[in-house]
């Protein structure tokens, strides 16, 4: 006989174990089935720009984007305080480029020797994804939630009144289910590559994230500065590359001179879902009580708290936050149509 909880969320990335500690406030039973380990997929490579006002996204973002900006004091301190770690923010504002001329003493303070002065800067904070990796597990075990690693949701059904899933360690029963899975999720989800790459400067050369169509640059306030990142649509792998590598160098040297003479500390890929419209899927599916959250893009450090938000009010029955019209699992089955 199956296990039962009240809720299954398939996938451990941040966007699952936010929720999970979401809904396990809300006194729900909740199951995370995570086919590798925790953190260990586009949340363990992210950046961690909480870039709620970068004017590349989508317009239709920003309502979410806002929210989950808003609730992010609150969510740091839930974990902390179930961790008992510390996850600190690593800076507080951001170059963001523009048409607009920066005051050069301005950018100086934060950025010397930066090149361009065509730059807005916008109150941003950003932090380090590998520290809520290590910290955002132990707390959603702490909150109760139950977390199994290593094994893959293989499918699904109904029954009952309730949706069945099935793995290779058994079945899991649940009232609910949410596909948290990020590129293995169902639906129209487009895996994109990402190469990032870590060099170590001085700590005063930057103080504040830099960000450009081209590149970024995110300090973590110890010298150590990630340089991302490619785009690389429909790319599955992991595999990095000395020519992409050299490619955001060259952009981010032409930004901040002695970046290219810079000692490289550590380089990286990861694989973010996608979607056509680069909107993420939140809501419900056409199958009876199963849901997904997914397709983040690359903003799934800064919308979790607020994903976790609207997705535990919609199953717990109240109106979320913001309007989830926009993100419709089934929005573009409607298109084709």
């Amino acid at each position: 006989m199956a296990s039962t909880r009240d809720v299954l969320i398939a996938g451990g990335g941040i966007i699952g174990l936010s929720l999970a500690v979401e809904l396990a406030s809300e006194g729900l039973s909740v199951t995370v089935i995570e086919r590798d380990r925790s953190m260990r997929g586009a949340s363990w490579a992210a950046a961690g720009m909480l870039a709620a006002e970068d004017p590349h996204h989508p317009a239709g973002l920003l309502p979410l984007a806002r929210l989950s900006r808003q609730l992010y004091p609150e969510y740091l301190a839930t974990i902390e305080r179930l961790s008992q770690m510390h996850v600190p923010l690593r800076t507080s504002v951001a170059l963001q480029q523009s048409d607009e001329s920066q005051n050069a003493v301005t950018v100086e303070r934060f950025a010397p020797g930066l090149r361009s002065q065509n730059f807005e800067l916008i109150e941003e904070a950003s932090l380090d994804p590998r520290d809520l990796c290590s910290a955002l597990p132990m707390a959603a075990r702490k909150a109760g939630v139950e977390i199994i690693e290593d094994v893959a949701v293989a499918g699904r059904r109904s029954h009952a009144g309730r949706v069945r899933a099935e793995t290779a360690a058994g079945e899991f029963d649940a009232r609910w289910f949410v596909d948290c899975r990020g590129v293995f999720s169902e639906g129209e989800i487009e895996p994109r590559k990402g190469q990032m790459l870590m060099v170590a400067l001085e700590p005063e050369r930057l103080s504040c994230v830099v960000r450009t169509p081209h590149v970024y640059l995110v300090p973590r306030g110890d010298g150590r500065v990630v340089i991302g990142a490619t785009v690389e649509r429909g790319v599955r792998d992991t595999v990095v590359h000395e020519d992409a590598l050299a490619g955001l160098i060259a952009h981010a040297d032409a930004l901040l001179p002695g970046i290219a003479a810079a000692k490289r500390v550590d380089s990286w890929a990861g694989i973010r879902p996608g979607t056509p419209d680069d909107l993420p899927l939140i809501g419900a599916t056409a199958d009876t009580d199963c849901f997904v959250a997914s397709g983040h893009f690359r903003n799934g450090i800064l919308l979790a708290p607020g994903t976790a938000r609207v997705m535990s009010q919609l199953l717990c029955g109240r109106v979320p936050d913001v309007s989830l019209d926009a993100f419709s699992p089934l929005r573009f089955a409607a298109v084709r149509r």
